[in-house]
């Protein structure tokens, strides 16, 4: 992302007297344009960056400015690695550990004590999901792709704007000409994506908010009722903090979901270990939907 190759960047010219625009872009893997895009950003940021044309020029930050190591505390550089070797985990190239290893030759080198991995179990496409998604974004380019959800599948043009990771899976964030609005897609539901050439309309972008992920209008809020050995399962989905038990240890939930459906489709993955206690027409509903099912089977 752009904010880590700024940081590259500035790390590289801390520690080299003159590079060129096309070695950067060469190390970074963007256009030469981009770099110089990149110093013009740094250069507003406040930092004095010299360049010189013609043979024997190339990029430097003005002799006798130096930026004071101590800047950051060995706390604060082990947070900045570990945000670095969490991205590196989900990046095809290796440049953030590039990144992070620039730092490093600053800085005395401690075990961190702070572990990310962004990878997403069984789903090793993402990664080249999210490498042509960062490269559209960062030529401003609009992406298509196919997109999976319960109401079918749609193809979506989009123009992208954010990465994000959450909910424990990847999303892509961008103004969907479809929709007409911003909207946010989850990378696993995401077939043949691909960059389309199509350079992105000029928008005043809104700040990203999860709140705007889902139309969430809980329709279904419903008491279950879980067997006591499901604790594990159940403090991964509501958080061990909110579990709790009647007299004879079973689990009771008070459980708010998006549609009937889906509900019931949750609570079947339980098998017999769950059981709706409340409301009593969504009981007959269930049993309904059971009978539906075992008709399929004879």
């Amino acid at each position: 992302m752009k904010i880590d190759r700024l940081i590259g960047i500035l790390s590289i010219l801390l520690q080299k007297e003159k590079i060129t625009a096309t070695e950067l872009a060469e190390k970074f893997e963007v256009s030469r344009r981009t770099i110089i895009r990149d110093i013009e950003d740094i250069c507003k940021a406040g930092i004095p960056v010299v360049t010189e044309p013609g043979r024997g020029g190339g990029i430097s930050i003005m002799e006798d400015f130096k930026i004071d190591r101590t800047i950051f505390s060995s706390d604060e550089i082990q947070i900045i690695l570990a945000g670095l070797h969490g991205l590196d985990s989900v990046a095809v190239s290796g440049r953030y550990r590039q990144i992070a290893d620039k730092l490093l030759a600053n800085y005395t080198k401690t075990d961190g004590q702070i572990m990310i991995d962004l990878s997403v179990w069984d789903k090793p496409g993402n990664r080249e999901k999210i490498e042509l998604i960062k490269t559209a974004m960062d030529s401003a380019e609009k992406i298509a792709f196919k997109y999976f959800t319960g109401n079918g599948e749609t193809v979506r043009e989009i123009e992208p704007y954010h990465l994000v990771f959450q909910w424990a899976d990847w999303y892509v964030w961008g103004y969907c000409d479809t929709r007409k609005d911003y909207r946010l897609f989850k990378l696993s539901r995401i077939s043949d994506l691909k960059c389309t050439e199509r350079i992105q309309e000029k928008r005043n972008v809104p700040e990203y908010s999860y709140k705007k992920k889902f139309d969430w209008k809980e329709e279904v809020q419903a008491v279950v009722k879980f067997d006591a050995d499901l604790k594990w399962r159940l403090a991964d989905s509501f958080g061990a903090d909110f579990i709790q038990t009647d007299e004879k240890g079973n689990i009771l939930i008070n459980i708010k979901w998006s549609d009937k459906q889906s509900f019931f489709q949750y609570v079947l993955s339980f098998g017999d270990k769950a059981e709706i206690l409340t409301p009593v027409e969504y009981r007959r509903d269930f049993n309904e939907f059971l009978n539906n099912i075992i008709k399929k089977y004879g």
